[in-house]
């Protein structure tokens, strides 16, 4: 009978490889634009271009036809928005850091319905479309105005402008008066815009221009080749890379370039196009892979993930970086940082030169520090590139610096994925806990900041990935949580709970241990590492505040001849539980390599309890050491290669034995422990300062009595970084160690472990800094699950008494009309009130329609509705 542990695990890779039939990630490299999610904004505006070639003098059909069936397909059927690709999208609460996507939905079911009206089809679609902008409108605009008093600007431009266009249309829409007034204030927001900015300019990185298929055609009609056709780029033909400009383009000048960008867009993007084209394709199949890994799927998709990376190594460095236009510097810049990174961290052989070329841009410099939030994901990903810095790479120091400036003058410097990045260096942060961060994180999937919202990686599939994420992060909490129980019976069977004295950190040392390393090692050795852990915090704490000198020296001496027997009290139960734990490492490596280290691991825990010994023989008796001295003995009283040579030796069959003899360590091993002791050195001086013990620090103080504390700080400081980029370079370039792989994630993730403890403060010491991290990591469900259920406004019904609130605005000022009628009790009482959809000769509605205010040609088409549900229902639903 199969354990209910089993079944899931069985459950769990039934679901992975479900997902991986779904996601076929090695198509990636066939059509990266499948895993982009489409815009149904974009794709509204392509639907609504007129076929060149009319058939007959009074009827006109769409020329994108399948644009116009994407739309009717992928309206959410539940709430009638369209947006997000269909998937189920909630309006955020207030303050919500995603809040401006319930505005890309509203201008998006805008469009949509627009785009409907005019070709005088899908009446269900356009009905639910209308239900939803009037149910949610003063829901979203009112709560989003931001602290200076106004929407954002991408918002005014292009919820005023399509609002004029389906007025326009005759669509007419029912808003309360609180409504209409904040649509008003949007109306002379948009005005004052208008007047501030040029069409083109260099202040915005998205100037007016961007917006052509909103604006009021007074601002360009007079000079509309010059303007329009000369800013069309000279690669692709399309106006700043946006489909939706690029339509109005062509629907005003019918450009050739436009039509031919047009053309192999939705050749290229069939499914509906997306915000953005042409995109960096190196750039979607890294954001895919990058997605996946920091989510924790990595060992799911590993063969395809390399197969990506050596795809992007082989032609990583081939582009000319100097000759692209701007609009496709940004993307050039993410791709390349985002390369760097991940092929560094895959062992590939990559130079800071490969993505350091900003720095030396004057142009590219100037669009970043001016634009900062519309390149915010483009800052983000540079200055995650820059964690990876070996010795000597100064540009990656430069790059860092600067990045690290501008994500503090971003205004969404209080989004948490940039104050978590801020705060807590990548180098400090333990991969379960990073996992659920991307998994909860709502922007994990998004490519680039655009006109009105993030360009995101195909929600079909990023959602599943997500869903895959969360599931296997909860299976991994329960496995833990059961193997925490486990190691919580043995500190109980040895003793080491009852002892009287010191730290008790069962879980704190398990949590540190299992978080820190990959999952497949963590459940193979996390207990047994975290076995070590528990015991060097009480053997440590033996040492420094218990035990007589008498007591440490027996203790000591029994452990170097691996006798025990006549130790008693607390030296006897530590040294059982010792003797316990290198029999269980011993016994695992014979078992799984037929390897015998019994000799070499006591040899280690014999140097490891003398360093002890003589700082407490030099804190007992007072004696006075020099640096070198202390460096040389308190990298191997802090205990970091006791666990990680320990672990190191199950993961590799050819694990270099003469790399576990004392004093003939590997440099990895010794960089690792010399980080080790000042990161905890540097958290931890006043208190030994307090008991007289001595402290690197300390000594650096004391040798040079002209300084302050801070002053010795800093020199500490600035050896650590220098110690971490050379033990970065050995972990993560071929040749510099001659350690297995494995065994340099070992190291990798116990000096993880060490950062984390000694972050800005002591958490190790402290027993409530972790707990909420602790929570995370075993306890606490993953938060994707909780959406917000949206709150509609009453539905409102037919009635003789109604309100009727047309939108009839002009290019600059709003001149809304309210009909207004109240009932015998003075009360004023609101109806939906919707046109049924209809058909005109297109010259009456051109006639309808003043050419100087229109934003594009817009004409209504002879076709008949298309129901889509059977004909009983089709006529109308009002």
């Amino acid at each position: 009978m199969k354990s209910s542990y089993a079944s899931s695990s069985d459950d769990l890779h039934a679901l992975v490889n479900e997902i991986k039939r779904e996601i076929q990630l090695s198509n990636i490299n066939l059509d990266p634009y499948s895993f982009v999610s489409p815009s149904a904004y974009d794709t509204a505006w392509l639907s609504m271009i007129e076929e060149e070639n009319n058939v007959g003098d009074d009827e006109l059909k769409p020329m994108f036809q399948d644009c116009l069936d994407w739309i009717m397909c992928n309206q959410n059927a539940r709430e009638g928005f369209w947006g997000n690709s269909g998937s189920y999208t909630t309006v955020a609460t207030a303050g919500d850091e995603d809040g401006e996507e319930d505005m890309y939905i509203l201008t998006s079911t805008l469009a949509c319905v627009v785009a409907l009206q005019k070709w005088n089809t899908g009446c269900f679609h356009l009905h639910k479309g209308t239900r939803y902008i009037e149910r949610n409108t003063e829901m979203i605009i009112g709560k989003y105005i931001n602290e200076e008093g106004s929407y954002p600007r991408w918002f005014v431009i292009k919820f005023t402008g399509i609002l004029e266009l389906a007025q326009q249309l005759g669509l007419h829409f029912v808003f309360s008066s609180r409504c209409i007034d904040m649509i008003k204030g949007m109306f002379y927001q948009r005005q004052e815009i208008i007047k501030r900015e040029k069409l083109v300019d260099d202040c915005n990185y998205k100037p007016l221009l961007a917006y052509l298929e909103v604006l009021p055609s007074k601002l360009y009609v007079k000079n509309q080749e010059d303007i329009i056709v000369k800013s069309l780029d000279s690669i692709d033909g399309s106006l700043f890379q946006s489909p939706s400009a690029t339509a109005s383009a062509f629907m005003l000048t019918r450009n050739t370039k436009c039509l031919a960008y047009l053309q192999n867009l939705v050749q290229k993007c069939p499914n509906g196009v997306p915000q953005k084209y042409p995109l960096n394709e190196d750039l979607i199949k890294l954001s895919m892979v990058n997605l996946i890994e920091s989510t924790g799927l990595g060992e799911f998709f590993g063969i395809e993930i390399e197969h990506v990376l050596e795809q992007v190594y082989r032609h990583y460095e081939e582009k000319d970086v100097e000759r692209m236009p701007m609009s496709y510097l940004a993307d050039q810049l993410h791709k390349d940082s985002l390369a760097f990174r991940m092929l560094r961290m895959h062992g590939r052989d990559v130079s800071p030169r490969s993505f350091c070329w900003f720095l030396n841009d004057q142009e590219m410099r100037y669009q970043l520090e001016r634009n900062v939030d519309s390149f915010l994901l483009v800052i983000l990903n540079v200055y995650r590139a820059t964690d990876l810095m070996f010795p000597g790479e100064n540009d990656l120091e430069e790059a860092r610096e600067y990045t690290r400036n501008l994500l503090k003058k971003s205004r969404s410097n209080n989004e948490k994925m940039i104050v978590h990045e801020l705060s807590t260096p990548w180098i400090a942060r333990l991969k379960h806990l990073d996992h659920r961060m991307w998994i909860e994180n709502k922007n994990s999937n998004a490519l680039s900041v655009e006109k009105a919202s993030f360009l995101r990686l195909n929600s079909a599939y990023s959602n599943k990935l997500t869903h895959l994420a969360a599931k296997t992060f909860e299976f991994r909490q329960a496995k833990y949580c059961r193997e925490l129980e486990e190691l919580t019976m043995w500190v109980k069977k040895w003793g080491l709970s009852d002892i009287g004295f010191g730290r008790e950190k069962t879980t704190y040392s398990y949590f540190a241990t299992v978080t820190s390393l990959p999952y497949e090692y963590a459940i193979k050795f996390g207990k047994l590492a975290a076995k070590s852990a528990i015991l060097i915090t009480i053997a440590d704490d033996f040492f420094d505040e218990v035990g007589s000198f008498n007591d440490l020296e027996a203790l000591t001496k029994a452990v170097l001849r691996w006798e025990g027997e006549e130790l008693k009290g607390y030296g006897k139960i530590i040294f059982r539980a010792l003797d316990d734990i290198v029999r269980e490492t011993a016994y695992t490596c014979r078992t799984h390599h037929k390897t015998d280290i019994i000799v070499h691991l006591r040899n280690i825990w014999g140097e490891t309890f003398e360093s002890w010994l003589r700082e407490a023989e030099w804190s007992k008796k007072g004696h006075t050491v020099t640096m070198e001295e202390y460096i040389r003995n308190g990298m191997i009283s802090i205990a970091a290669h006791t666990i990680a040579l320990s672990i190191s030796c199950l993961m590799e069959p050819c694990f270099p034995q003469n790399k576990l003899k004392p004093g003939n360590y590997d440099n990895i091993t010794t960089l690792l422990m010399i980080i080790s002791r000042l990161l905890n050195d540097l958290q931890s001086y006043q208190k030994e300062q307090e008991q007289g013990k001595i402290n690197s620090v300390l000594l650096h103080l004391k040798n040079h009595p002209g300084l302050e504390i801070e002053d010795s700080i800093a020199h500490i400081e600035k050896i650590i970084d220098s110690k971490r980029k050379e033990f970065m370079e050995h972990v993560l370039v071929d040749g510099q160690s001659d350690l297995p792989k494995p065994c340099k994630e070992i190291h990798m993730s116990c000096c993880k472990v060490f950062e984390m403890f000694f972050n800005k403060k002591n958490r190790y010491d402290s027993n409530t800094e972790m707990l909420q991290d602790i929570k995370k990591a075993l306890y606490d469900p993953v938060n994707v699950y909780e959406l917000s259920e949206t709150e509609p406004m009453p539905l409102m019904t037919h009635g003789d008494d109604f309100m009727i609130l047309p939108l009839l605005l002009n290019s600059l000022a709003p001149n809304i009309l309210e009909f207004k009628r109240k009932d015998e009790y003075g009360a004023m009482k609101t109806s939906m009130c919707l046109g049924r959809t209809y058909s005109v000769h297109k010259r009456v509605m051109a006639s309808q329609l003043d050419d100087q205010q229109k934003p594009l040609k817009i004409v209504a088409s002879q076709r008949k509705p298309v129901p889509m549900m059977p004909s009983i229902f089709a006529p109308c639903f009002y």
